[in-house]
């Protein structure tokens, strides 16, 4: 049974950033920087990670610090003064939204096709809650969803959580008989991955009544659901202590009677995460109620570029019974240029990780890009006909038949996204193709 001493949730957001600041002694003009980087890039944070995870008496070098309080270099130093300016000149709401809404648009809001390629259509309509990429695969935004308990600073889907409702991808109130149509009409699909945001800030009733369409009997062909989620770490008495946590493990029980595979695709981008006894404690009854915990996260400049922090964040996933799943590297979206890692270096930090931990924690792949026509991995730095050379392959891609074909792209140490490299020889070409 939960224990009603439980933690009550408290939120924090841009209104609370000089109140948090305070804490590492952040002067005036740090606190005004920061905040015009928030009018920009979400921020959300909460009591758990403010207390339990931040070490504030080094704050400015604290990798979990970086990964949820807006840093300055996140902006171009023109954008960052222009709006630092407006904020402290006393803009009118009207002059800041103009120029916040410059900036957005030069982020590329919507990587991968998300928003054009992946549209799923139901009798002529499209599904506002819906991608379709892969062929065996669904992204289902149910609509309660779409936000978190807190907000990673290089998090791709920043734009569901800046309130234009012209960014956001969910679900629309009337689309649950047309995604149960959909998913009959495709009986390819065999997995579902329920997104967000996160699904498990959503009280238990709206996620039973998003969970529950995918387990009836005309559906037997959907065989995993996999859900997105970060809370295992941000607030792990999501599954502990909560009022409805209980509830939550019998869902999640039900899920597993039905016949499905059910896996939390936990992200976790430094082992500092794992390490509240809480959060032990929300994995093993994660696994109690028969689902399986995959962790993923990107490769992030100034949080865990780093071969020793992967080797010690898979270490303990697999101490704490997760399954190591993904090294991403950062997507092309948001303040990539702050975050990013070039994928040669990206590479020799996978390899120097993989190379330190013991064989049941190289079930991780990566490092893997999730570009526009598929997730491509890098698999190394080689040489052809005296040429050096980039090896990649794609470990899932709309066109299935790339899927798992080596093929290489010339050498550059600069390059950070799949559309910065050139092909090796002209049979590669079609392999970076951006459709």
């Amino acid at each position: 049974m939960t224990d009603i001493s439980t933690p009550r949730f408290r939120a924090y957001t841009a209104r609370d950033l000089d109140t948090l600041l305070d804490r590492c002694g952040a002067d005036d003009e740090t606190k005004l920087q920061t905040r015009a980087v928030a009018a920009i890039l979400p921020f959300k944070t909460n009591q758990f990670v403010v207390d339990e995870l931040i070490d504030w008496d080094a704050a400015a070098e604290d990798p979990v610090f970086r990964l949820v309080f807006p840093q300055p270099d996140m902006l171009a130093p023109d954008e960052l003064k222009t709006v630092t300016e407006l904020l402290r000149g006393g803009a009118r709401p009207a002059e800041l939204n103009r120029v916040v809404r410059e900036i957005r648009a030069g982020m590329n809001a919507h990587p991968a096709g998300q928003t054009d390629l992946n549209v799923a259509y139901w009798q002529g309509k499209p599904l506002s809650g819906v991608q379709h990429k892969y062929r065996e695969t669904l992204l289902f935004f149910p609509r309660q969803g779409q936000t978190c308990h807190a907000y990673c600073t290089y998090c791709f889907r920043w734009a569901q959580f800046v309130g234009d409702p012209g960014l956001k991808i969910a679900a629309a109130p009337d689309e649950d008989d047309a995604l149960r149509g959909y998913l009959r009409e495709h009986t390819e699909i065999t997995d579902i991955l329920v997104t967000g945001g996160d699904p498990m800030i959503m009280g238990i009733g709206p996620l039973r009544r998003a969970l529950e369409p995918f387990l009836d009997p005309e559906l037997e062909h959907i065989r995993t659901i996999r859900i997105g989620t970060k809370a295992l770490t941000y607030w792990p008495y999501r599954f502990t202590t909560d009022r409805d946590a209980d509830d939550l493990m019998r869902l999640f029980e039900e899920i597993r009677a039905a016949g499905k595979h059910l896996a939390l695709m936990a992200h976790v981008t430094h082992p500092r995460e794992l390490y509240p006894d809480v959060v032990r404690q929300a994995v093993q009854r994660v696994r109690a109620a028969g689902a399986v915990i995959r962790t993923q996260a990107p490769l992030i400049r100034t949080i865990n570029d780093d071969a020793a922090v992967w080797r010690e964040l898979w270490t303990r996933q697999l101490a704490l019974d997760a399954v190591p799943y993904y090294l991403f590297v950062e997507r092309d979206t948001g303040p990539r240029d702050y975050f990013g890692v070039p994928l040669v270096r990206a590479w020799e930090i996978y390899r120097d990780a993989l190379s330190g931990v013991t064989g049941l924690a190289r079930t991780v792949r990566g490092p893997s890009m999730s570009a526009t026509p598929g997730k491509v991995v890098v698999d190394g730095v080689t040489e052809i006909a005296g040429r050096r050379a980039l090896a990649l392959r794609y470990l899932q891609a709309r066109d299935p038949q790339l899927v798992g074909r080596p093929f290489f792209a010339e050498y550059d140490p600069r390059a950070a996204w799949l559309t910065d490299l050139k092909p090796l020889f002209p049979s590669d070409a079609p392999f970076l193709e951006v459709r």
